[in-house]
């Protein structure tokens, strides 16, 4: 099972030696984004920091700074048993027999636990302590400056609640903040993003929107945020479905949306119509800094929170970083979705080096001629796949997560005149390489082998690659003590 909230996971961390308590007195300008950084890139533990400067307020980072600890806070063994469970849903075959009933039965009786439970306020922890209007005070919640150039101090890993004006949907986000004084918050909302939609429908109906953000969620909650979800599948059906359990949900006291009633700390405001600041720049997670741009800006209300409350950031920068298994999660999360929009699929991999959404390589069991120009295409029309700038297509004998074999197929088998897809379409907001903002070029490689009914005429065909011959190869696994090496 998945830890109910993120101080339950800390501890079970530190019981196993996989958490540091930091009591040194640390500066969130600059210094705390620098350690975090190096323990992060050498796998190093959680850290949680005691005695931030300007904050009573511990500080929890690198919580899901590798597989293991994200796993671990999700209650899974593998990324892979999720995927599962998905396929298995979005695949449901007839029963046969009594044993097919009751399978079928039990799909159904592991939704049941599903949907969010929404309990009182007095059963709530994050609504312990209640503060309003000028008792509100975001300089005391700590606000990292990451980057020598960033503009000002933010709020990494906080949860952004919204809902549709129109149709009453909730979207869960994961948005930068930027701190612009005591009571106010810039909303960092992407051109591609639902939380933008949401404010854009308001606006032009007139209205204010209703925002929440929540920091220090339940882990399954915090993942669901990260998940790129089609706008009307809930994020707490899916942390739910990942957990194995209902999240807990409380009302806000003074927006109507709920957030998770385990939470450490709330934020919550109403958004009007065209209130803008300028955001930004920010270390991004490109590796490059995003520019300054005039976003949204949120005046707070209210603030809810435990008696003694902590609160979880991440360093975001140049790879690896703690994107990282969030990202390798999404990947493994979201392959039943995409093979069952894109079904040429055999498997895909998304480096982290690419920013997860910039390259996707794909492996294909080639049927016809020119399968891989119809895969890249598939894929560029999936959701958020659209924003892709790299498809590299390889066949189903090769091993897309070893980056070696891929780059030696990507190079090796392709002839550039007549492999090498161009193409023009959106891409990520944050992209800074394109020559434009939005959209820019795309590129489609196919790495795998040709075929004579694609113009491959050269005597011979297509050659073999080169392999051991297998019965030497099973010699030599029987001898190899032997040889002394």
């Amino acid at each position: 099972m998945a830890y109910d909230d993120l101080r339950s996971l800390l501890r079970a961390l530190e019981r196993e030696g996989d958490l540091k308590r930091v009591k040194a007195e640390v500066d969130p300008y600059l210094e705390v984004g620098e350690i975090v950084d190096r323990v992060q890139k050498s796998g190093g533990p959680a850290l949680l920091f005691e005695n931030v400067k300007g904050t009573s307020m511990p500080l929890a980072m690198n919580v899901f700074g590798t597989d293991r600890r994200l796993l671990k806070a999700l209650g899974l063994k593998s990324y892979g048993e999720i995927s599962e469970k998905i396929g298995g849903l979005l695949r449901p075959e007839l029963p046969h027999g009594f044993v097919g009933v009751r399978e079928a039965f039990g799909k159904l009786g592991a939704m049941a636990h599903v949907p969010p439970k929404k309990v009182k306020s007095d059963n709530a922890p994050v609504q312990e302590v209640v503060l309003h209007g000028d008792e509100v005070d975001l300089e005391q919640l700590p606000a990292l400056f990451t980057w020598p150039q960033d503009g000002g101090s933010f709020f990494n890993l906080g949860l952004t609640h919204t809902k549709d004006p129109e149709t009453g949907i909730r979207n869960l986000g994961l948005y930068r903040l930027q701190r612009h004084d005591r009571r106010t918050i810039g909303m960092h909302w992407q051109i591609h993003k639902d939380s933008r939609n949401h404010y854009q429908v308001a606006a032009r109906r007139g209205e204010r929107l209703p925002v929440a953000i929540a920091f220090g969620c339940p882990p399954a909650v915090t993942y669901a945020s990260t998940a790129p979800l089609p706008g009307d599948i809930d994020e707490y059906l899916f942390a739910g479905f990942i957990a194995g359990k209902r999240t807990e949900t409380v009302d806000c006291k003074t927006v109507p949306l709920q957030v998770p009633a385990n939470a450490e700390v709330v934020l919550e405001g109403w958004l009007e119509p065209g209130e803008m600041l300028p955001e930004g720049p920010f270390g991004d997670h490109t590796g490059f800094y995003t520019p300054q741009e005039p976003f949204p800006a949120l005046k707070i209300d209210c603030v809810t929170m435990r008696r003694r409350p902590l609160l979880q950031s991440i360093v975001v920068g140049r790879p690896p970083t703690e994107d990282g298994p969030l990202g390798r999660a999404t990947e493994r999360f979201f392959l039943p979705l995409l093979k069952i929009i894109v079904p040429d699929i055999v498997d895909y991999h998304l480096p982290e080096a690419g920013g997860f959404h910039n390259c996707a390589i794909v492996s294909i069991d080639k049927k016809y001629p020119k399968h891989a120009q119809k895969v890249m295409h598939a894929v560029w029309g999936a959701h958020m796949m659209s924003l892709t700038k790299l498809i590299v297509v390889v066949d189903s004998d090769c091993d897309v997560h070893d980056l070696h074999e891929v780059a030696w197929r990507a190079l090796g088998n392709t002839d550039y005149a007549r492999d090498l897809s161009i193409v023009e379409g959106p891409v990520d907001h944050l992209d800074h390489a394109s020559y434009q903002q939005f959209w820019g070029g795309k590129a489609g490689i196919d790495a795998t082998r040709k075929w004579p009914e694609e113009g491959y005429t050269r005597d011979g065909g297509w050659p073999d690659m080169v392999l051991s011959d297998p019965d030497t190869a099973a010699l030599v696994d029987r001898r190899w003590k032997e040889y002394g090496l």
